[in-house]
């Protein structure tokens, strides 16, 4: 068989993946676990809440800068670094039960809020992309919804008083979210999610959020 000098053979082939993605992910990862106490740190999702932005068993990176600086071992903010925003994913425990949860930040302090059918208004206007489109636009993110369960319980007008905020999960009909739990201290959120690193029978990968 002749080979063809143009073609990388197959020792090139994993080097060069070594180099481009292996590698920086393996770094990564490393820094992620020596600095996880204060300023990075991972979590595995455990349902479908958030499809199909994230699926089961996903883990992603958390920013634990992105809305201040904490204590390593606890949850007091040191130094202020921003705010929860639309859009945002955003790790947080359950005012409700303590359960910690990952949902979308879809409303901050001053919104008015209206929800139909798992449709979101902010101050009157449609956050839909297309009316037959079943994706939000929230600043410069877009969430892809699923609605196949339908939009779950509506939110008839509601204005995000200071200091909170609202989360939904992206699948409207099938998240135990702030249509159920309450609205939600911006100061307990305390890690902004940024990218899947791992999906179940897919492996390593880098998917920003």
């Amino acid at each position: 068989m002749v080979h063809d000098a143009s073609t990388p053979d197959r020792g090139t082939r994993i080097r060069r993946w070594l180099r481009r993605e292996a590698m920086p992910l393996t770094v990564m990862l490393l820094l992620m676990l020596a600095a996880r106490s204060s300023f990075a740190n991972h979590y595995q999702v455990p349902s479908g809440s958030m499809q199909p932005t994230l699926q089961p068993g996903d883990r992603v990176v958390v920013d634990m800068r992105a809305y201040g600086l904490r204590l390593p071992l606890g949850n007091q903010v040191i130094a202020d670094t921003g705010s929860p925003q639309r859009g945002d994913v955003a790790v947080f425990d359950s005012p409700q039960d303590g359960t910690r949860l990952i949902k979308r930040v879809v409303a901050v302090a001053g919104d008015r809020v209206q929800l139909v059918d798992g449709r979101l208004r902010i101050d009157g206007h449609p956050l839909a992309i297309d009316a037959g489109d079943h994706a939000e636009r929230h600043g410069l993110r877009v969430a892809q919804l699923d609605l196949s369960h339908g939009g779950g319980p509506d939110i008839g007008d509601l204005v995000i008083p200071p200091g909170k905020v609202l989360v939904l999960g992206d699948h409207r009909g099938n998240s135990i979210d702030g249509r159920w739990f309450g609205l939600v201290d911006a100061e307990a959120i305390y890690g902004k999610a940024v990218a899947v690193y791992y999906r179940r029978g897919e492996g390593l990968e880098w998917r920003r959020l």
